[in-house]
């Protein structure tokens, strides 16, 4: 299973970087490889009699490992397609329940967007075709290597069509998106369309199988539930995170530099904390920008440091000692608005950036704080 955007944090271990994509293996894979271990190990001790039961568990236990392999193949061919667009690619991570390629940025384009999602799915395929001739032309006598081709080409028969069901967060979903996309011109319609099926889908995961069961005239048991309910709340809550997503990206175009700056005054690293606040309030200001003393900006007075600062400790503090110096990357153009601005925000983290005219002449002071609350009760 495939997600394609999100900065997740997690607890994991590096493997590699197969094209120079980092790739972890989360704590969670080890769960899922016991799993397998024990219920592979269980099934086949009947397929091959002539190993002890020692054996059969570690037979059992390569096809996990096997069968992890092929998600990470799955996960390159997103990764590696994206790369080749210009998309960066931060890491890929393999979980509980597959895999994720973190891609940093969105394709440009439907037909890219489509491409991408498209590379897992179609490598899946393709290694089950590939087993499946392996399995009826090379290895048919038998034995361990057919247990495992068998078991693994069938495993990514399942991956393949799995994540080519259209709904988000799968595969299947983002070339939905990018057909409702190309033929709306909206990215935004595209994803909402897709989510929405990704809700029915995961209901579809829960109901479908339980009235097969009531159907055939078999009480439903938790047992057969329990996957169902697994994949159905992964697919639910990716779905829900991309509406969210969405709502958030329909408010980027009202992120405007000018519109969220703060009026700044200049004042000296040595001027009272108590002073510089009482210039400010004067002046209408909302912001503090150090000076040097040839009137160039050299640092922003940082807001949480003032209000930490006791009234009675104000006129003893001099604002200097609050000030953060002020980076390259920390000086935006006041011209900037939507994504330009929130990216050259991402590059450089900070609680204040300070605005400039084209002229250089200081604009005004852009808080962090200001723009979040844009997108607050999404």
């Amino acid at each position: 299973m495939s997600e394609q955007d999100p900065r997740q944090e997690f607890s994991g271990f590096r493997m590699g970087k197969p094209f120079g994509i980092p790739v972890y293996v989360s704590w969670t894979w080890f769960i899922v490889a016991a799993l397998i271990t024990w219920s592979f190990g269980e099934q086949w001790r009947g397929m091959l009699p002539d190993l002890d039961v020692t054996a059969v568990y570690a037979i059992a236990f390569v096809f996990a490992v096997l069968l992890y392999v092929s998600v990470l193949l799955h996960e390159l061919a997103h990764s590696v397609l994206a790369k080749w667009y210009g998309l960066p690619v931060r890491r890929i991570t393999l979980y509980l329940l597959g895999g994720v390629s973190e891609i940093e940025k969105e394709p440009p384009t439907p037909g890219k967007e489509f491409m991408v999602a498209a590379a897992g799915p179609a490598l899946s395929l393709a290694l089950a075709g590939v087993g499946g001739l392996a399995d009826l032309l090379v290895v048919n006598g038998g034995g361990i290597p057919e247990v495992l081709v068998k078991q693994l080409w069938v495993s990514n028969l399942i991956v393949g069509v799995f994540n080519i069901l259209p709904g988000l967060p799968l595969d299947g979903g983002r070339m939905l998106r990018a057909g409702v996309w190309k033929l709306t011109r909206s990215p935004s319609a595209g994803t909402v369309a897709a989510a929405w099926v990704g809700r029915a889908l995961a209901v579809a995961l829960v109901v479908v199988p339980l009235a097969m069961t009531m159907a055939s005239g078999r009480n439903a048991e938790f047992t057969d539930l329990v996957w169902p309910l697994i994949l159905a709340s992964f697919i639910w809550l990716g779905a829900s995170q991309s509406l969210r997503v969405a709502r958030i990206r329909a408010r980027i175009p009202q992120v405007q530099a000018r519109s969220l700056a703060r009026r700044a005054i200049p004042v000296t690293s040595e001027t009272p904390l108590s002073e510089a606040l009482r210039q400010a309030t004067e002046r209408g200001a909302g912001a503090l920008v150090v000076v040097d003393h040839e009137s160039r900006p050299v640092a922003i007075v940082n807001e949480a440091s003032v209000q930490a600062t006791p009234e009675h400790r104000r006129p003893w503090v001099n604002v200097g000692s609050l000030a953060k110096s002020l980076e390259p990357a920390m000086v935006l153009s006041a011209e900037l608005a939507g994504e330009p601005l929130i990216d050259a925000m991402r590059e450089t983290p900070s609680a204040e950036y300070l605005l400039v005219e084209r002229s250089g002449e200081i604009y005004g002071v852009l808080a962090t704080a200001d723009v979040n609350r844009v997108f607050s009760g999404v």
